[in-house]
């Protein structure tokens, strides 16, 4: 699915989608991850993932 796309069904802007996507959020609105996953129709942990620090190494 294009950004282009995902952002007409979720109804963010393509450069907010784009940030989210490329690592570059700094925080996300429960709201929005919740429309991000209707429409992928999939889990918020395939979305998600934690990634260790070095303070938890």
């Amino acid at each position: 699915m294009t950004l282009t796309r995902l952002s007409e069904l979720v109804g963010l802007s393509i450069v907010n989608l784009s940030v989210l996507k490329n690592d570059r959020a700094r925080a996300i609105r429960f709201s929005t991850l919740q429309a991000i996953c209707v429409a992928l129709d999939c889990e918020v942990g395939q979305l998600l993932v934690k990634v260790p620090d070095q303070a938890d190494s």
